[in-house]
């Protein structure tokens, strides 16, 4: 029955969220190009909230807990599970006094409306994963740029999405990178729930009525660890254990 609803669901999500995308890419442009990085922030942060809105329509619901009073004066490295596309506006919504940026797949720098402007114009970082020649410089480019703007990189560390929940093993390579070049972050670790599920029949129809939770834990000061390879098991798992697929 779940199913047979989600199919009217969908179709007017779509049309919702392709009308947002379409709307704020003009929005962005005008910001980016006429009132600077401020604007085109702003008009970044309310993209994030009115994605989320679509969403409702499918019933979804969010639960982002933070209960720690976080700086802004200070680089952060996010580092989160990753279950889907749907793990990213909540964060850079509800993480958005930190101007969260990401590293991303530089398939998505192109034919996306306002996702691809963002992406290009926002100080995120596009990446090819299968050419370390590429990618490892250009992640080098951004810590710096972290370092140096005390902004938020987000990296989900397991590369890929899991498309059942089940957590995967982290790729460390990036992490290393961003510890190197950004030696005064704070590393803030979230664990994400359910957003899988919100693909679990596929890309069409959508799932419908999930939660999706958001759990923030313990900052932690990068330079209180001399160890890297067990700060990034520790990391690892306070993630893990807190995913319930």
């Amino acid at each position: 029955m779940n199913k047979i609803l989600a199919y009217p669901l969908t179709v007017i999500y779509l049309l919702c969220f392709g009308l947002t995308l379409v709307v704020f890419h003009p929005i962005q442009w005008f910001c980016f190009n006429v009132l600077g990085y401020k604007a085109h922030k702003t008009s970044v942060d309310w993209l994030q909230f009115f994605i989320m809105r679509s969403t409702n329509i499918l019933g979804t619901r969010y639960t982002f807990t933070n209960p720690y009073q976080i700086d802004t004066d200070q680089p952060l490295i996010i580092v989160a599970n990753h279950q889907s596309m749907y793990d990213i506006s909540p964060i850079m919504w509800y993480m958005r006094k930190h101007h969260p940026k990401f590293i991303s797949k530089q398939e998505l720098g192109k034919g996306i409306p306002s996702v691809s402007y963002n992406l290009r114009h926002g100080g995120s970082v596009l990446i090819d994963r299968k050419n370390p020649r590429q990618s490892l410089p250009a992640i080098m480019k951004f810590g710096e740029y972290i370092e140096e703007t005390k902004r938020a990189a987000v990296i989900f560390p397991e590369g890929t999405r899991s498309k059942n929940g089940e957590p995967k093993p982290f790729q460390t390579k990036g992490l290393e990178v961003l510890f190197k070049k950004i030696p005064s972050a704070t590393i803030v670790p979230i664990s994400i729930n359910n957003s899988w599920k919100m693909l679990r029949y596929g890309k069409f129809p959508m799932g419908i009525g999930n939660h999706l939770k958001f759990t923030v834990h313990q900052p932690i000061k990068l330079a209180t660890f001399t160890n890297r390879e067990e700060l990034i098991r520790t990391i690892e798992h306070t993630i893990s254990s807190n995913i319930n697929p």
